[in-house]
């Protein structure tokens, strides 16, 4: 499979001609796959080349081959049955239709990762390929995806720095570093920089709400095998995302509220009720302590008119607190920020989460070129809000730290 990251080398218009070759040499569908659908309009549809003034795609699929282009679907079809499609992987499992045989996900460390997961069989079963073009984005998925895979002999693999190409001088590149850190900070600056012509995968995530200190976490040892201790209560800390997603937490406290807090578990998934979640809480050797819910876990509309801290009670989930909707979001982000330089993480088990963490970011405002008090909201919010739910919790004193006599079964769901 093909795989790419750059610094500035047109690496969505390489696989727009990877794509119109592939088109031809196999009948079938291919997707270009951005973040998010609006961003696939802007950096890939509507594209123009500065050296040509053609849009982009008019270079790579000429009018001369295609039979239709549908402009509101962003939906090519070409002359010999192939399609082209660009579409944002925030939707990946709301694709329906016949399965592609190539798909591009460009800027993947800003993309789901559970894009990818999705994708990956239809392309096993067809016989098919992906490609990631990206500029790293910290020290997230974007990165144990590179990390993972530029030995392997399947894939091919280049990570080109602006000092590499013959895009820039280095006077320019000079040029660029004073720039960015003029508009953004020395700091903020720098990382940008790193990030975009450097090809850094070290440089903090900007905008970053907890980057710095995940990165203290990860140098400091505390990303690593943390073992489950039978002996301790599990509690849970839960966010209800938007479009149903849902995100749990899983934590220990082995030396009571005020030591390192082990985070031994975490569980994501979307489209189901709130059953299957207390199925998978189950089927998890754990005793649980209490579920911290957010504030809209009471509300009556979130599960088939049962509020969700409702329907919890009813399968047996009766330790619950509800945590408190905050008048200032950072109150609560601070609340994280106290809590993550004594947490502890399992590599493995919460490897989604830590990601999650490492990417919540604050949004850009690009007009007055700050960002805004609010966190911009995409894939990594659900993860991030689960961990504010147990943070303030925690901060409150809401969790109850007595170990329950047994591990709880729950007959109505047919579960011993």
């Amino acid at each position: 499979m093909p795989y790419g990251i750059g610094a500035r080398v047109s690496k969505d218009e390489v696989f727009l001609h990877r794509i119109a070759v592939a088109a031809h040499e196999r009948i079938a569908n291919y997707w270009h796959m951005l973040p998010e659908t609006s961003q696939g309009r802007k950096a890939v549809w509507n594209a123009v080349n500065p050296h040509s003034g053609r849009r982009r795609i008019d270079e790579a699929f000429p009018k001369e081959l295609r039979e239709t282009t549908l402009e509101n679907e962003m939906l090519i079809r070409f002359k010999n049955g192939s399609t082209y499609q660009v579409l944002g992987s925030d939707n990946y499992d709301s694709l329906v239709g016949a399965p592609p045989a190539g798909v591009v996900f460009s800027e993947w460390p800003l993309a789901n990762p559970a894009a990818w997961a999705f994708i990956r069989p239809m392309l096993l079963e067809n016989k098919g390929w992906a490609g990631f073009a990206y500029t790293p984005r910290g020290r997230n998925h974007g990165a144990t995806f590179f990390e993972a895979h530029k030995n392997d002999a399947d894939w091919f693999v280049e990570a080109l720095s602006a000092r590499e190409t013959d895009v820039f001088s280095p006077e320019q590149l000079d040029n660029e570093l004073a720039e960015y850190i003029k508009e953004f900070g020395k700091e903020d600056g720098e990382n940008r920089f790193n990030q975009e012509y450097l090809v850094s995968f070290t440089a903090g995530v900007p905008g970053s709400y907890y980057g710095g200190l995940m990165e203290d976490a990860e140098r400091g040892g505390r990303i690593c095998e943390v073992p489950w201790l039978p002996d301790l209560p599990v509690f849970t800390a839960w966010d209800l995302g938007r479009r149903d997603y849902n995100s749990i937490w899983f934590f220990q406290l082995p030396a009571g509220t005020r030591g390192p807090v082990h985070f031994v578990d975490y569980l994501e998934n979307n489209g189901v009720d709130v059953t299957w979640y207390a199925k998978e809480l189950d089927k998890r050797p754990y005793r649980y302590g209490t579920l911290a819910l957010p504030h809209d876990a009471e509300s009556e509309h979130v599960a088939a008119d049962k509020s969700v801290a409702g329907t919890l009670r009813t399968l047996g989930y009766r330790d619950q607190c509800v945590v408190r909707r905050s008048d200032n979001i950072n109150h609560d982000i601070n609340a994280v920020r106290v809590l993550l330089p004594r947490a502890r993480f399992d590599k493995v088990k919460c490897e989604r989460g830590i990601s999650a963490l490492q990417n919540y970011h604050k949004a850009w405002d690009d007009e007055r070129k700050v960002y805004n008090d609010r966190p911009y909201h995409d894939w990594a919010s659900n993860g991030a809000d689960a961990m504010r739910a147990g943070a303030v919790a925690l901060h409150e004193g809401l969790l109850k730290t007595g170990l329950p006599s047994r591990k709880l079964v729950y007959p109505k769901l047919g579960i011993a």
